[in-house]
């Protein structure tokens, strides 16, 4: 049996991406057994991982560092063992290898590039950027869902990775941004799937099914 650790770390709004992921799974002709858990054994074993993130960047890497042996259990999984592994929100900022919100902070590094400020051109845009969005995707985690699916955000600061070739969507707010992420079997992404209705719970299923 598949199983998927979605990681609890004290960020993140944990019970709203289980019942996403349970109700992606359930599409699923082999529903995988999703577990939220602190636990790094059991992040060390699992299948697939989901790292959610809300709040500061800063704040988010002190409270996952903070768990003992956790990083270390999620980098054996994703980085040594391959498995599938998405970040969202913030979970996907902290795929950087550093963010910028209130001075540096060293992210997971999994990724290379930094998180840094939204900064529209257009002053009519507002930043937090808070709403449905148009994505233009560029990987196969986003299979099914066409040439512009629309996906809900809410964010102030975004992933600029150092290689063009780690951007698997881009967004729009006031000028282009990378909403999503992906480097063999690590992704991420910057909109939240589990507030993005069908779309959302489609890419959620994808990534249950993903192969690296």
């Amino acid at each position: 049996m598949t199983t998927v650790a979605l990681i609890d770390y004290g960020s993140g709004n944990l019970r709203s991406a289980e019942k996403a992921l349970l109700k992606a799974a359930s599409t699923l002709d082999h529903a995988p057994t999703v577990v939220v858990t602190g636990d790094p054994d059991l992040a060390a074993r699992a299948d697939r991982i989901l790292l959610p993130g809300v709040g500061a960047f800063g704040a988010c890497m002190a409270a996952l560092a903070a768990r003992d042996g956790l990083v270390e259990a999620l980098t054996e999984a994703a980085m040594r063992r391959g498995v599938p592994f998405l970040g969202v929100c913030v979970g996907m900022q902290l795929l950087a290898q550093q963010g910028l919100e209130f001075g540096p902070t060293p992210g997971l590094g999994w990724i290379p590039g930094e998180v840094k400020r939204l900064t529209p051109a257009d002053p009519a845009c507002k930043v937090p950027h808070m709403g449905w969005n148009t994505v233009v995707p560029a990987s196969r985690l986003f299979a099914g869902l066409g040439p512009a699916p629309h996906m809900y955000f809410t964010h102030s600061y975004v992933f600029d990775p150092a290689d063009p070739g780690d951007i698997a969507a881009t967004s729009n707010h006031g000028g282009p941004f990378v909403a999503a992420v992906s480097r063999d079997n690590v992704m991420g992404v910057q909109f939240h799937p589990e507030k993005s209705q069908a779309a959302g719970l489609r890419l959620l299923a994808n990534f249950l099914e993903y192969a690296a």
